[in-house]
């Protein structure tokens, strides 16, 4: 099959569902957006709008824009949408999914591919994850922010047609000019991420600080390490190859690269009233502590009181 005519679709055009929808659309032309609401409406009549801080304007019109459920079958299917809504997505999604199928969830959290082969049981997860700042403005177009957005991609321990899907996957990445590497061991990098953001999400939300104030505090700066170090502490536990020194370089980054003035997507929602995956950066790590027996205090504390927004 030719490249310009695979069927691809992005589930969720937010900031990361936005971005890679501006990519692919600009290369690909069987698009198909799946969004609801206002999101929706927006998309009909102005299409895909971005503003690419690394790969300039791009505008995409020519894309279907449905409700998930209506999609009809397709090849690729990108999912970027909050956690809290997987499982229902994955439900309207069924008829869109066939044996042969590649979903790509690019979201937070070290689960949603397994969650996804759970929910689906059908079609190829290929699990991913993204460095990216990416948002939607108030005016419905999405801004991607700083000189990067980079995919990681792979599959644990695939068999030969798995691995196969991921060089697929590769292959319309690269066409589509949408930076990414193929992971020998994707658990590890999305680990890496992950635990970099159960510190840096719960932190800036839990006290609604930014980066900046965070570090200048040596208590809170010590809860960051701790927060990081926790979070490590699941990951071995679980079997994850994480390894000191992508530690130290979580850390060092705090003290030294995030910008002065960092706030987060967790923080952002909880302090707009909306809702927030409290769950996926901190009540992972405290159900996945207590299974394994580890203490994780600085993560209970901060998700007793983050749990709160989710009551509210």
């Amino acid at each position: 099959m030719d490249r310009k005519d695979k069927k691809i679709a992005v589930v969720g055009i937010g900031g990361v569902g936005g971005y890679l929808a501006g990519m692919l659309g600009r290369a690909y032309d069987d698009l198909t957006l799946a969004a609801r609401g206002k999101r929706r409406e927006f998309l009909l009549k102005n299409g895909v709008v971005l503003h690419s801080d690394h790969n300039g304007e791009i505008a995409v019109k020519h894309a279907r824009v449905v409700p998930a459920s209506e999609m009809g079958e397709q090849d690729y299917i990108f999912v970027c949408v909050k956690n809290y809504s997987l499982e229902e997505t994955c439900r309207q999604l069924k008829s869109a999914v066939t044996e042969e199928t590649v979903i790509i969830p690019v979201m937070n959290g070290v689960d949603p591919g397994e969650r996804i082969r759970k929910y689906l049981g059908k079609g190829i997860v290929v699990d991913s994850l993204i460095y990216i700042v990416a948002f939607v403005k108030e005016d419905g177009s999405v801004i991607q922010q700083g000189d990067f957005a980079d995919l990681r991609i792979g599959i644990a321990g695939g068999n030969e047609r798995e691995q196969k899907k991921v060089q697929e996957v590769s292959e319309i990445l690269s066409y589509a000019g949408i930076d990414h590497k193929t992971a020998k061991d994707i658990q590890v990098e999305i680990w890496r991420k992950y635990i970099l953001n159960c510190a840096y999400n719960a932190e800036t939300a839990f006290y609604d600080n930014t980066i900046g104030q965070l570090r200048q505090d040596p208590v809170k700066a010590g809860e960051y390490e701790a927060l990081v170090n926790e979070a490590y502490c699941v990951a071995l536990a679980k079997g994850v190859a994480v390894k000191q020194e992508h530690i130290d370089a979580i850390i060092y980054r705090f003290y030294h690269e995030l910008s002065e003035d960092a706030t987060s997507s967790l923080q952002r929602d909880i302090r707009s009233g909306k809702k927030a995956e409290v769950e996926t950066f901190s009540g992972y790590i405290v159900h996945e502590a207590k299974k394994n027996n580890i203490a994780v205090p600085v993560t209970e504390k901060m998700y007793r009181k983050l749990s709160m927004h989710l009551k509210q």
